[in-house]
């Protein structure tokens, strides 16, 4: 039974990170109702920017943290410029069709340079002992991240002037612009934030598992998933979802082969689709 409770505790520490990846898939759905399929590449670029600046500047990760918040802005901006910004408002499959175009050519870019390698970064934290069981420090402190990232994102949401643009652009885009809110800007930033938080979300799911360059289609259906929990267009409905979800991958990891997870996930999936279309942590879509 202690068995089963500490991996449930794991579990809502690696939810918390989930809950910060699916924030950044939804929040731009949510304003935009575009799917962003470059979302788990955008993970392992946060992976693979942690193992790149660890390795050649020797600090510590998380001191890599600001950097690849920053990093992964700018280049949700530039995806925003280069594959969304001519989609907004047309049928959904041709900003599916776009974002999917991007991610192959990224995943074959990476591919090039570094192959299938398995990648990995060395965290030393000292963990805490319940009984006969330790929880890694490195899921302690990666689930504390998310949750203090998160928070400031629905601070920056709910209280900032930007942030009450992006609510009022997800609400009524065409009011908003005759309120004079600059909605091609508000749409840049929101994907530049929707990107910055796959890539922090990727950097600390870096601290915890290997990784290599094909490691984010894993990621993307768990945030697809969690999106669906939470409701689709509901940033902290992504949180909660998420640590769901990492209940449920704890509750039925010590019964069923690993490799079992990923179908049970799919089937919740489907279930939660089919019974509540719009996820179980919200009762409406565009919760901003």
């Amino acid at each position: 039974m202690l068995g089963i409770l500490a991996s449930i505790i794991d579990g809502v520490l690696v939810g918390l990170v989930y809950g910060l990846a699916a924030m950044g898939l939804t929040l731009i759905w949510g304003v935009m109702d575009v799917i962003n399929l470059t979302h788990g590449t955008m993970i392992v670029a946060g992976m693979f920017g942690l193992f790149l600046l660890t390795a050649a500047l020797g600090l510590s990760p998380y001191v890599m943290l600001p950097p690849v918040l920053i990093g992964g802005f700018f280049a949700g901006m530039l995806l925003y410029w280069v594959a969304v910004h001519r989609m907004v408002g047309r049928p959904p499959l041709m900003s599916l069709l776009s974002t999917f175009s991007v991610n192959l050519m990224l995943i074959g870019i990476g591919t090039a340079v570094w192959g299938t390698a398995l990648f990995n970064v060395e965290v030393s934290l000292p963990g805490v002992s319940m009984g006969r069981y330790t929880f890694p420090g490195a899921h302690i402190l990666a689930a504390v991240l998310a949750a203090v990232i998160a928070g400031l994102m629905y601070l920056f949401l709910q209280h900032t002037r930007m942030g009450k643009a992006v609510r009022a652009v997800a609400n009524n885009r065409e009011a908003a612009e005759l309120v004079g809110i600059p909605t091609t800007r508000v749409l840049a930033i929101t994907v530049g934030c929707g990107v910055a938080l796959a890539c922090v979300s990727g950097m600390l799911i870096g601290t915890l598992f290997p990784f290599t360059i094909l490691s984010g289609d894993g990621y993307q259906l768990k945030s697809f998933v969690v999106t669906a929990l939470g409701g689709f267009g509901n940033p902290v409905g992504a949180l909660f979802a998420g640590v769901a979800l990492g209940v449920l991958e704890g509750a039925v990891t010590p019964f069923v082969p690993v490799s079992w997870t990923l179908v049970i996930e799919f089937v919740l999936f489907v279930l939660v689709l089919i019974a509540f279309p719009g996820g179980i942590f919200t009762s409406r879509r565009g919760a901003l």
